[in-house]
């Protein structure tokens, strides 16, 4: 809070006017706090994926890519498939899943077979599937063609009605995808702590010499947990297409992976901590937004304000208690020994 207040001082602007404007913009009416509802669904899908990765020792940076083939394999099943609405919407979500979790099988062989680091792969695979998702959309969808969607960016065609998550909050596009982010990390939180699975999956993440030596397949822990993983990943791409967009655009996500990880750093890994955080996430990006209209700042100063608060929550300060315990016996010692 300090950091942030001074970051606001130096631009000008009274904190205390900062924090009004994003407590009008996240609360300020019913329609301010649907977008506040908007804004934690995708953080909380998304940062459901990391905490089932990184809980189970899996390192998968690569959230953002496996949204982007998500979303446009939701909108795809929106655009092209006829279904009654819930059935039309499972297919939608359970396709951009499907599409995630296929998007983890390349470095999870990588890293099993060659040995290659499953973080860089999955990192450099980002880039790759935003890449490949607007070619996909320009030349095997739009034909080349750039209006051939009824609009001016690169898209697929707007999916069916029936496939469109509904909205909970009249006026906003704050939807069902909340409930559904709710009872996933609802059923991972159920997971790690009560299944025999989960417990392998934790052993694993914490000690993957030790979970093999105890029993643990650590093969088939690695190659599921990254799976699943993928597959929630890919189900918010495809909440964010059914709910939000209503079609794939290139460039649709604003960093949604990588703010899915800082909110699973944040909650410590804790699904039901995440649901939280996540809301707090939501809040803030919403209430930046109206900052910006209403006084001189950016909104992306609540985004710096944030990375501060990651990189404080990540010290480790017993460490850095006990280091400097050390090194002040240490020093006393010698004193002692000149004496």
């Amino acid at each position: 809070m300090v950091l942030g207040g001074l970051l606001v001082l130096v631009q000008g602007e009274s904190p205390v006017e900062a924090v009004k404007a994003i407590v009008v913009g996240a609360f300020g009416s019913k329609i301010n706090i649907g977008n506040s509802i908007r804004w934690s669904i995708p953080c909380m899908i998304a940062g459901a994926a990391a905490t089932v990765a990184f809980r189970s020792g899996v390192m998968n940076l690569g959230l953002e890519g496996q949204i982007y083939f998500g979303a446009i394999s939701g909108a795809l099943a929106g655009a092209y498939v006829s279904l009654p609405h819930v059935p039309h919407v499972v297919i939608c979500i359970v396709a951009a899943g499907l599409a995630g979790a296929l998007y983890t099988l390349l470095p999870a062989f990588l890293r099993l077979f060659f040995k290659v680091d499953e973080m860089i792969t999955t990192l450099m695979l980002n880039f790759v599937a935003t890449l490949m998702t607007e070619y996909i959309t320009i030349w095997f969808i739009m034909g080349g063609n750039m209006s051939a969607n009824g609009s001016a960016s690169i898209a697929t065609p707007q999916i069916s009605r029936t496939a469109e998550l509904s909205t909970i909050v009249k006026g906003t596009t704050a939807n069902t995808g909340f409930f559904i982010g709710v009872t996933t990390l609802l059923l991972i939180a159920f997971f790690f702590k009560y299944t025999v699975q989960g417990y392998s999956a934790r052993q694993a993440g914490q000690n993957m010499s030790f979970a093999k030596v105890g029993g643990v397949n650590v093969l088939r822990n690695y190659i599921s947990m990254f799976l699943v993983s993928g597959f929630i990943a890919g189900m918010c791409g495809g909440i964010e297409v059914s709910g939000s967009y209503h079609r794939f655009t290139a460039n649709f996500s604003p960093n949604l992976g990588w703010e899915g990880m800082m909110v699973t750093r944040v909650a410590e890994n804790n699904p039901i901590a995440l649901i939280f955080v996540s809301f707090i996430w939501g809040v803030l990006k919403a209430g930046s937004m109206h900052m910006e209209r209403v006084t001189t700042l950016n909104r992306l100063t609540v985004n710096l304000i944030q990375m501060f608060f990651v990189i404080l929550v990540s010290i480790d300060y017993d460490l850095l208690f006990r280091a400097a315990q050390e090194k002040f016996r240490k020093r006393r010692e010698k004193k002692e020994v000149a004496l």
